[in-house]
């Protein structure tokens, strides 16, 4: 797909880190699988990672989790 940032790259299948906060808890996610622009390196992460992504972070949330850094693993 084109780029919607830069309109002028198009995207390619790889990995990013995405790092959620929220309050006093911070949760970083390697290994993502995205989707990256080849010109300006904007990432693109698919509905339904996203979802489990903030799922995720929300349970650590709720547990108390302060900082927390996990590899991404496909459900």
């Amino acid at each position: 797909m084109k780029c919607v940032i830069c309109r002028h790259g198009q995207t390619e299948s790889g990995r990013t880190t995405v790092t959620l906060t929220r309050g006093n808890t911070t949760v970083v996610f390697r290994d993502v699988p995205a989707l990256i622009c080849d010109n300006c390196g904007e990432e693109y992460v698919d509905e339904g990672t996203t979802a489990r992504l903030l799922a995720i972070a929300e349970e650590a949330a709720r547990s108390g989790v302060q900082v927390d850094v996990r590899d991404y693993i496909a459900a």
